[in-house]
């Protein structure tokens, strides 16, 4: 029988492991880089504006031109 009393649980298995495990459970919670340590233009729209002013142009009514 194992369970969380047994002993043949978290203790044994390397950080990897753990990482995987908890991975599967949580999911990816924090990214692996932070923004400055990627490129300028790797999380940039491709259209030069910010995510919100494309979405502000997209919203725009077509009698407004």
């Amino acid at each position: 029988m194992t369970g969380p009393g047994s002993g043949a649980g978290p203790a044994t298995e390397s950080d990897w492991q753990r990482r995987r495990r908890l991975a599967e459970v949580f999911g990816e919670v924090l990214p692996q880089t932070t923004r400055d340590e990627r490129d300028p233009g790797e999380d940039a729209p491709r259209d030069g504006g910010s995510a919100g002013d494309r979405w502000l142009r997209e919203q725009v009514p077509p009698h407004h031109g």
